[in-house]
């Protein structure tokens, strides 16, 4: 197992990808293989791999294996269409899927266009996705970086879901943030919110935490706003799964509940994310598709029945907080301030400017 500094749930192994099984931390780390596209997208589907950044390398990788499957050029094209629809169907809210994607399928256009053998567009793929895998661990420990700044010593900070190591190809969004306030002196503490139904935070945040030796309590989803009206909480950050041009942003379900609360108790709320998360072709948040998950994650914890069988439930996997109610977004190129529709559109310019869309 790696480091906790250097630690990615994303690794190519000589002809397949290995995915650490994010469904059975924290009491066990097992790693699955992958050998097919059909094995990526059920790992995304079934959240063994989560998290926007995470699934976008995840899918990378993929495309690598749809070409390896596919043996001669005949019908390379249709079925890599196939594997990039396959996919891009698991998660229908985190951009940075699709954005993975969209760069791979020109790749494979490409190399098809002048005729290039299986083997050379497989090449170009593999090579394409590690360098994705490294400019999110790049473009992250950046985001870490630009939003430890805005944390004072002896801060305690909320975090929900979780936004780790785990969720990206390493190091984190939000837990990058908070590590480097960590490392540099400016946090006393977290606290962690369990995040039902999946508890991702209980989990998975917690033993990131744990792994890296940083002070944490874990709460209930709904004590944040005791916590917050009695002054123990400093500041809010949070991962991102879409941000819309606006502002708006998509992230796990609970989190507009966060933004609220912060609002009503002068509480900084930050996000951060990527810029690959940002989607310029979102104009607001209504535009957002927001997943819904299968409503037995709500009767049941795992396995174990704790409503109803016949209880009707609702499971969406996501919600989304207004622009309005986020002090910052805390990305790799920087932190952004309102208005957002102003800071979002150049910063996506210089970006394009400069040539460099992967990050």
């Amino acid at each position: 197992m790696n480091s906790p500094s250097t630690f990615s749930p994303i690794r190519w192994s000589d002809d397949h990808l290995e995915l650490l099984d994010q469904t059975r931390l924290p009491s066990e780390e097992i790693w699955l293989e992958c050998r097919t596209p059909e094995d990526v997208a059920g790992a995304i589907r079934r959240l063994s791999v989560r998290g926007a950044p995470a699934i976008g390398v995840a899918a990378a990788y993929g495309l690598v294996l749809g070409v390896r499957e596919e043996e001669g050029r005949n019908g390379l094209e249709a079925h890599m269409h196939g594997v990039i629809e396959l996919l891009g169907a698991t998660r229908p809210t985190a951009v940075n899927l699709r954005w993975a994607l969209d760069q791979g399928k020109v790749i494979i256009a490409d190399h098809i266009k002048i005729g290039a053998a299986p083997k050379l567009i497989e090449a170009a793929l593999l090579d394409w996705a590690n360098r994705l895998h490294a400019e999110d661990v790049a473009a992250n420990r950046r985001m870490g970086e630009h939003g430890a700044a805005l944390f004072a010593a002896g801060d305690r900070v909320l975090t929900h879901c979780n936004a780790g190591a785990l969720a990206t190809a390493g190091y984190g969004t939000a837990l990058g943030v908070i590590q480097a306030a960590w490392s540099g002196g400016r946090l006393a503490s977290v606290w962690v919110d369990e995040t039902r139904p999946l508890l991702q935070g209980a989990r998975l945040t917690a033993w990131e935490l744990g792994r890296l030796g940083i002070p944490y309590r874990l709460v209930t989803d709904s004590s944040a706003g005791a916590l917050m009206s009695r002054g123990l909480v400093d500041r809010i950050v949070v991962g991102a799964d879409r941000i819309a041009a606006n502002g708006d942003t998509a992230n796990k379900i609970g989190t507009y509940s966060l933004a609220v609360l912060a609002q009503r108790h002068g509480v900084p709320f930050y996000v951060a994310a990527p810029l690959s998360t940002i989607d310029p072709d979102t104009p607001s948040g209504d535009a957002i598709p927001i997943e819904e998950r299968d409503a037995e994650e709500v009767r049941r914890v795992f396995g174990t029945s704790i409503a109803p069988q016949d209880a009707e439930a609702m499971n969406f996997a996501f919600d989304v907080t207004p622009a309005e109610l986020i002090t910052a977004i805390i990305t790799d190129a920087g932190v952004l301030e309102p208005p957002y529709e102003e800071s979002i559109r150049r910063v996506l310019r210089a970006r394009r400017e400069t040539g460099d869309e992967t990050g």
